[in-house]
């Protein structure tokens, strides 16, 4: 079995190229990623010795440059991580974001097409759903939930959606898609919450929280969404969408004190700056559907979680600190509009 996983230098997309190749030695997997801001392959040093790896640099949006990748290598599957992810960033310039998450996914099916993959999967986002109100826990994304996206990302990723189901019932390409709630764990770049928090705190500085940090989300840990993905490509019906989620919801504020408390530092440090355009007050998944019919379940609950993630940032400074420099806090400075 030969894999293309494009994005494969970002977060999410490397940890499941790692899960994967420890988990099936047979299978050989091509990395194809254009190392934006956000790539970094020092997380995949350890995937370059294995003999089933490559990497090779490329933009999905060049439909040339796809099309000979894949009449050389002749993928069986592709999983699409390859994305502009980072909604501050698509509110700043939605131009790559459309470019990047729109056209490149529709070059990727339609060469997928012309080969005869035997499956497309496509990783989107709890975010196309849009926002459920925060005094309505019982409230909950579903995978029939319509489509309501708040940011020029989400609206980017959903018709990114879109264009995959079309594809499938106009074509018959065999894809599945996933929507996942937020990620966290180790190698997170540091411009997201988590380690944006954890990273700050560990230098004294202070931590911007958005409006009164009472938004909520749903946070899985990175190496159970890598498994739910695993459970989908082999035992996931075509033309089927899965909700992936951990129901681990925690405010922004609740995990702030949760980072500060284990890394024993002051509450002082939080610093609320103003919020966002159209910031999503509640993110949350119901993920029955991908237990009841696959038998999938997380197994890393966020309290285990955020620890393993804050024990790897305190005893990894060396990488973080080496991407906190230059234009990356340029970006802090205008975002923020705080001392960075």
């Amino acid at each position: 079995m030969k894999l293309l996983v494009t994005g494969g230098a970002g977060f999410i997309g490397s940890y499941f190229i790692k899960y994967m190749l420890q988990k099936y030695s047979d299978y050989k997997i091509v990395n194809l990623d254009l190392l934006t801001y956000a790539g970094n392959l020092e997380t995949l040093k350890d995937a370059d010795t294995n003999v089933n790896y490559k990497f090779v640099k490329g933009n999905i949006v060049d439909k040339v440059f796809v099309e000979d990748l894949f009449e050389k290598e002749q993928f069986d599957v592709v999983v699409n991580f390859a994305a502009e992810s980072h909604v501050d960033r698509s509110v700043s310039d939605p131009n790559v974001f459309v470019k990047t998450n729109i056209m490149g996914t529709q070059v990727l099916l339609d060469v997928a097409r012309k080969y005869n993959i035997l499956r497309y999967h496509q990783i989107s986002t709890d975010e196309v759903y849009g926002d459920l109100p925060l005094d309505r826990p019982d409230l909950f994304f579903m995978e029939n939930t319509p489509l309501n996206p708040s940011s020029p990302y989400s609206a980017s990723k959903a018709a990114a959606d879109l264009l995959v189901i079309a594809y499938q019932r106009t074509y018959n390409i065999p894809v599945t898609l996933s929507r996942c709630s937020n990620n966290y764990g180790p190698y997170h770049f540091p411009e997201k919450l988590i380690p944006l928090i954890i990273t700050r705190a560990i230098t004294n500085q202070a931590i911007p929280v958005y409006g009164d940090g009472l938004n909520v989300r749903d946070w899985i840990y990175v190496e159970d969404h890598c498994s739910a993905i695993d459970c989908i490509l082999h035992n996931g019906k075509e033309g089927e969408i899965y909700n992936i989620g951990s129901h681990d919801e925690r405010s922004n504020l609740e995990v702030v004190k949760t980072i500060l408390k284990e890394l024993n530092k002051p509450e002082t440090l939080i610093a609320f700056v103003k919020n966002r355009p159209g910031h999503d007050l509640r993110y949350a998944i119901d993920s029955s559907k991908l237990h009841k019919e696959l038998g999938w379940g997380p197994k890393c609950n966020f309290e285990e979680g955020i620890k393993k993630t804050i024990k790897w940032y305190v005893e990894n400074e060396s990488w973080w600190q080496s991407i906190i420099s230059g234009e990356y806090m340029n970006y802090y400075k205008k975002q923020y509009q705080i001392n960075i």
